[in-house]
């Protein structure tokens, strides 16, 4: 693995740390703050907390704050007001702020604000670069960190995500973390390997916070980068997409952990059936399509959308 390699691993796994943290605490990870709630959620944009600056630094980056132009600050506006309805609600209740950092290693980050005594609120970290992007080569790019690739130059990984900007796909991901810790959709654990009763979402589907129940365990897709931090031969990608298939998961990403899996299955379901987008994977090889994982005509995956009737509730 490559020093670079490396250091984004950890980031990976710090990251994770932190939604756990946030999940469970609500407090641990940023500086002491003190705001107020009334502006519209998409104008709270400042200059990231140090604490967060500080933990990238210590992963070997060098992340700096970015200013929006207008034309960015609209993309941002735009998103927030494609969020579902109890999105929307809880945002303007519980989010702090956001930011906007050039040199990050992942895509955003969720953390908890200490407000000393006001309620529940929380912070997110984008990179900037994701608002130049579009939802289908981002999440693209994302997808084929799961995979090596120099070797087998024949295969192609590609996500069909549509035109729309990355950020309407990252904000409800992050967004969605938000409405999780709030509402407890996925249980509370103090530890990965709490055994915790279970709630509707998780039920049948996870064993421990991010291990899945036995029926869905399988040996090739264990070896994924979001379940083991490794990546898997690009030949191999057929095979790992037939195997998703086979459960009620939405995504790769989604397998790292129940509070991802709800992230990545409200996301994928809003913009497919309220944002009128595709998303799907494909694998070519020489230019042919061997393979297509379409996580809306899963069966499995259908079963689960009845849970997410409650984002949009009037």
């Amino acid at each position: 693995m490559t020093d670079d390699a490396m250091i984004k691993n950890s980031v990976f796994r710090w990251a994770t740390w932190a939604l756990l943290t946030l999940l469970v605490s609500g407090h641990m990870l940023a500086q002491k703050v003190a705001a107020t709630y009334e502006n519209d959620p998409a104008e709270r944009i400042r200059v990231a907390s140090e604490a967060i600056v500080n933990k990238f630094r210590a992963a070997g980056m060098n992340p700096v704050d970015h200013k929006l132009t207008p034309a960015q600050k609209e993309k941002v506006s735009r998103a927030f007001a494609l969020l579902p309805p109890l999105h929307r609600q809880l945002l303007k209740q519980h989010l702090h702020s956001i930011s906007f950092m050039d040199n990050m290693p992942n895509t955003a980050l969720t953390s908890p604000v200490d407000t000393s005594g006001l309620s529940r609120q929380f912070t997110i970290t984008f990179r900037a670069g994701l608002l130049d992007e579009t939802i289908a080569d981002w999440a693209s790019a994302k997808e084929n960190t799961c995979f090596k690739q120099a070797d087998e130059p024949r295969y192609n990984v590609r996500v069909e995500g549509g035109n729309m900007d990355a950020i309407v796909y990252v904000l409800m991901h992050e967004a969605t973390h938000i409405v999780d810790a709030v509402k407890e959709i996925t249980p509370h654990v103090d530890e990965p390997t709490s055994v915790v009763k279970p709630t509707r979402f998780t039920k049948g589907i996870w064993r421990l916070m991010n291990v899945p129940a036995g029926t869905y365990l399988d040996s090739l897709l264990e070896q994924t980068r979001f379940r083991s931090g490794k990546t898997v031969p690009i030949s191999a990608a057929p095979a790992v997409y037939r195997t998703l298939s086979k459960t009620p998961f939405p995504s790769l990403y989604a397998m790292a952990a129940w509070f991802e899996d709800i992230a990545e299955l409200a996301t994928i379901y809003h913009l497919t059936t309220r944002l009128n987008q595709p998303f799907y994977v494909t694998v070519t090889k020489d230019d042919v399509e061997v393979a297509r994982f379409e996580p809306m005509k899963n069966p499995l995956v259908k079963q689960r959308l009845a849970q997410l009737a409650t984002f949009y509730a009037q």
